[in-house]
């Protein structure tokens, strides 16, 4: 099919470009019932019709791209270019590659070209839906325009790599929350980059490993230190082989201040080790302590396995803890899940609750 090419539209067509934007507004897209473009559909602005292409887009099963764009003397964005990903072609000749990338680029030629007027309305002006390789509805999810990371899952992985939990661990939890990979709009891949940015932008998790070493209780310990990019350093717990002994904790802690030439942490995540909170508060008072959220989260199965409402309750304590936003939305929730579920009596939840601000 060549592109369809429509540089004057008569009144009736415009009427009907207006009752065809009417329709995608009214219908939506999705369901495999999604609106084929056509020439002279207009939308609000770029990024209704961007969603328009992207979603017709994900029900063919093929990626897109804004290939081409084009300013106004205002600066302002007048005309767009969206084509298949699979538009142009790799260089075949690479020399000394012994494993070559699969080939992509299939100079496919699908693409819609757009403009906006000068009341800042968005009309689809060439179409072309003919693609020279195969489409799969049933990848789309897999394909780069439609993936992206939920807030939620970006913050739970800033917490674990904050706790040192490996990465792969964090994304399978990610999955079996969602429900399956089909149902989570990112791969492994997508947070492994985002942990590799956050750890250039404020610093990674270094686990100093001194099994051989021992302290005057002759017990190895491990502290776990994160340095961002000022050099500023936070102290995320150490591992021994006993917590029991505050004197033991407050030996590692001052050995580890000593290293740093007396610069205290802003901030120490730890589990909820009673004599370890004690040490903290002798030798670095004026640090925030926190405890270590992915620690907490990982003992609901032990502490709700009895109950019949167990997965509404994890679900709703995930929430409340990754997306609440403010104090008050968090104190709401917490309220209306107690009391849903009957949690009253439950010493578990008053703990935490109590001791909320670390």
């Amino acid at each position: 099919m060549e592109d369809v090419v429509d540089n004057s539209l008569a009144d009736s067509e415009n009427e009907n470009a207006v009752k065809k934007t009417n329709l995608v507004e009214e219908e939506g897209l999705g369901d495999g019932d999604s609106i084929v473009p056509e020439v002279g559909m207009q939308f609000n602005d770029e990024k209704e019709m961007f969603e328009f292409y992207k979603r017709y887009a994900h029900d063919v099963g093929f990626p897109i791209q804004k290939r081409n764009s084009k300013k106004g003397d205002d600066g302002l964005l007048k005309y767009v270019i969206f084509t298949c990903s699979r538009k142009g072609q790799r260089n075949t000749n690479v020399v000394g590659s012994l494993k070559p990338q699969p080939m992509t680029q299939t100079d496919c030629k699908a693409r819609i070209s757009t403009s906006s007027n000068v009341n800042g309305t968005w009309r689809i002006n060439t179409v072309n839906l003919k693609h020279n390789h195969t489409c799969s509805p049933s990848k789309s999810w897999f394909y780069h325009c439609n993936r992206k990371l939920p807030a939620h899952v970006k913050r739970k992985l800033e917490v674990n790599n904050m706790a040192g939990i490996p990465l792969h661990k964090s994304f399978n939890s990610a999955v079996v929350e969602a429900g399956g990979y089909e149902n989570l709009p990112c791969v492994e891949k997508d947070c492994r980059n985002y942990i590799e940015q956050a750890r250039r932008e404020f610093g990674d998790v270094v686990s100093f490993h001194t099994t051989y070493l021992t302290n005057k209780y002759d017990m190895p310990f491990a502290p776990f230190v994160r340095v961002n990019h000022r050099g500023q350093s936070t102290l995320l717990g150490c591992g021994l082989l006993s917590n029991e002994d505050t004197d033991t904790f407050v030996w590692v802690f001052k050995t580890w201040l000593e290293c740093m030439h007396g610069q205290a942490p802003h901030g120490i995540i730890t589990d909820q080790d009673r004599a370890m909170q004690n040490a903290i508060q002798i030798v670095f008072p004026n640090t925030k302590h926190r405890w270590c959220l992915w620690h907490i989260l990982k003992k609901l199965p032990e502490k709700f396995g009895y109950n019949v409402d167990k997965g509404n309750i994890f679900s709703t304590i995930h929430r409340l803890v990754y997306d609440s936003q403010t104090g008050t939305e968090f104190e709401k929730g917490w309220g209306l899940m107690i009391d849903e579920y009957e949690l009253h009596d439950n010493d578990w939840l008053a703990g935490l609750y109590n001791n909320r601000a670390h």
